[in-house]
Order: structure tokens, then C-alpha cells, then sequence
């Protein structure tokens, strides 16, 4: 098959990271794939897809001209002629099942969130029979698109976005040294990190005299925000923003604990890359973290958007570090076991039977 990959942009995220381990897989089987993102956003992702040697056409606008963006899509994918549009993210999905439609070639559509907008929910309902198959990227997204756009069971299928290889590996807190906690994402407020400042400023005076430090990783919207909390709630001494990092797992193998504090999330590859290379994480229960934070096992999990019960789980970590590389340890295993590079890879081909057995498609 020649597969038109239509995404949002070329930034930094969790329908973007895996993009080259996917493009892989459909290589392998024989087909051929190029990327067409709908604007370039911060374009941060792009080193890593040009290092996977990928064909990538990127339009220049915005993530709001949704007129220009299908214009811009139905002329390139005229001209590619795929046999395939697959789509990431709900504005490629709407635009790409648009010109799928229009020149008659079959869509797939990946959902990456179990959080929709009552807008994108109606539109992403009316529209669910414009996709021959829709793929989660994880076990909550597939429940979320079963219950709220009624997919039936035959045109959904779970492909977990997170490929386990070769890591670095944490080491263990050793007594007498500082504790390092840190997070991995976007600054925005999805990912709750204005939660995560307000749980800190709650920590007692006993538990801020242990030395420890955070640090988050990324950039965005935010950055301004979080900058402005950390200084009003008096953490300067504890808290580091330190910008986006193309290479995380350095960073993440210096920590001792990993942070996750969002809203709402679909898979969250970052918190899985933390567990890779053995880091206990404390997370929101939400997304796939719901089952892959389990509690005194892997890590600890909490509510969403509760500063409360954050700022008492990240104290008793704080009071009991021996229990961080154990718990680490088992996050690893837990990783390496359910999403090796085989069952990745295997996920993927059964997907592509799948498309054969919907479109014809070889």
C-alpha cells in the first residue's frame, strides 16, 4: 500500500513520538508512507522523523484555518494518490476523512485521548462511519471510543503507542545524597503541573528540610504561569523549569521518582519512558496510567486535580526512599514485558490484516 500519514503538526507530543516506530512497522510489511502535517507548530519532533528517514510534507498555516488545511490536504493527496489515509489527532481525522471520502480512499483514524470536547465528541459521532477502522492508542481510549462514539466492536482495534528498547537505567537513591523527582511534558495545563506546584507548597516543613529537588522538562504555554507559581509559593530552592530536552532518557535516568500529574491523558508515553528506565512514578489516575501505575507495585497513584492527596503521596516518598528503586524495578519489568518491541510490531501487522479484510487492501 502507499499510506498518506495525516497529522496535526510537527510538534513535540504523544500522537507524534511514536510516529517513526509506526512508520516502521508498516515499512517493514512493505508499504510505503509518507507524513503530511497540517502546520509545523514548534516542529520539534521533526529531528527525530528526518533521523527515521521519512517522507514529510508540512503545510504552512495554523492550527485554526480548517478551510485552507483541506484545500491544502485534497490537492496533495490528489497528487500522492495513496491507497490509504491514516489519520492522528481529531482536526487530521475530520479533514482527512473529508478528502478520504471525496476521492474515495478508505481512512483509518487513531483516537489518542479519552478526554473530548463536547464539540469534538458530536463531530467525531456524526462523522464515525467516515473511518473504516479507528485505532486506540490505549485500553481507556478504545473503552472511551466504545462508549462515547458507539464504534462497534469489528472497526476497533488497541495498538499501544509506546515500543520498549534499549533504555538507560536509573540508579538508586543513595542515603546522604538529594532526592531527585522530575516530570517530562508539555507546559500546558493539561498535564496539571500548576497542580503539582500547589501539592509542593502544601509539603510541611519536616518534609521540605529532606533535600530533593524537581525538575520539569518541556515547553509551552504555561512556561510564564509556572514560573510566576514557583516563585509565589516560595519554591525556587525546589523546583527547576528546564526547557524542552530532544533526548530524555539522561534526564529521566538521573531521577529517583517520576511525576505525572495530569488532567487527563490518553497512553503518556513519557510516564512509560520513566517506568522503562525503572523509575516508580506517582500519577493521576487517568488513561492508561489507570493500569499501568498500580498502587505499591509500579508506583503510586492519585485523583486528578486533587493537590491534597498529591502533596501527601509525594511526602510519604520524600520520608521513604528506600522504597523507590524496588517499586522502580517492577516498573521496568512491567514495561519490558507488556510492550516489547515484538508485541509492538505484532499489534501493528494484525492491524494491517485487518485493513485487508475491511478495504482489500494488500
Amino acid at each position: 500500500m502507499r499510506i498518506a500519514y495525516v497529522i496535526n503538526s510537527t510538534g513535540f507530543g504523544g500522537a507524534e513520538c511514536p510516529v517513526p516506530a509506526i512508520c516502521r512497522v508498516f515499512q517493514e510489511s512493505g508499504h510505503e508512507v509518507t507524513i503530511f502535517a497540517l502546520y509545523r507548530r514548534d516542529a520539534l519532533a521533526l529531528p527525530a522523523w528526518k533521523k527515521a528517514k521519512l517522507n514529510v510534507v508540512v503545510r504552512s498555516g495554523n492550527s485554526e484555518d480548517h478551510f485552507s488545511a483541506l484545500i491544502w490536504l485534497y490537492k496533495n493527496i490528489q497528487t500522492y494518490k495513496p491507497d490509504l489515509i491514516w489519520t492522528s489527532l481529531i482536526r487530521s481525522t475530520l479533514l482527512g476523512q473529508i478528502v478520504g471520502q471525496t476521492l474515495r480512499i478508505p481512512v483509518v483514524s487513531w483516537q489518542h485521548s479519552e478526554h473530548l470536547s463536547f464539540c469534538n465528541r458530536i463531530l467525531l459521532y456524526l462523522r464515525r462511519q467516515a473511518s473504516c477502522l479507528w485505532i486506540a492508542d490505549s485500553q481507556s481510549v478504545a473503552d472511551m471510543t466504545t462508549r462515547v462514539l458507539h464504534i462497534p466492536h469489528e472497526k476497533l482495534m488497541c495498538w499501544p503507542i509506546f515500543r520498549a528498547g534499549p533504555s538507560h537505567i536509573a540508579q538508586p537513591w543513595q542515603p546522604g545524597t538529594p532526592l531527585r523527582l522530575g516530570s517530562l511534558g508539555r507546559l500546558h495545563p493539561v498535564k496539571g503541573y500548576d497542580i503539582l506546584l500547589k501539592a509542593l507548597s502544601l509539603l510541611d516543613s519536616e518534609t521540605l528540610s529532606i533535600p530533593f529537588h524537581v525538575t520539569i522538562a518541556g515547553e509551552g504555554p504555561e512556561y510564564q504561569k509556572l514560573q510566576y507559581l514557583i516563585s509565589h509559593y516560595n519554591l525556587q530552592n525546589h523546583v527547576t523549569l528546564t526547557g524542552f530536552l530532544q533526548n530524555p532518557q539522561p534526564f529521566l535516568a538521573s531521577l529517583h521518582l517520576y511525576l505525572q500529574p495530569s488532567l487527563w491523558e490518553g497512553f503518556c508515553i513519557a510516564a512509560h519512558e520513566a517506568m522503562q528506565v525503572g523509575l516508580p512514578v506517582i500519577a493521576s489516575y487517568v488513561g492508561e496510567l489507570k493500569y499501568s501505575v498500580q498502587n505499591d507495585e509500579t508506583g503510586w497513584s492519585v485523583p486528578p486535580n486533587n493537590p491534597i492527596i498529591l502533596s501527601n503521596a509525594i511526602k510519604n516518598a520524600l520520608h521513604n526512599p528506600h522504597l523507590l528503586a524496588p517499586t522502580g524495578s517492577r516498573a521496568k519489568a512491567y514495561i519490558d514485558q507488556k510492550f516489547s518491541p515484538e508485541i509492538f510490531t505484532k499489534n501493528g501487522n494484525l492491524i494491517l490484516q485487518k485493513i485487508h479484510t475491511l478495504t482489500g487492501l494488500k
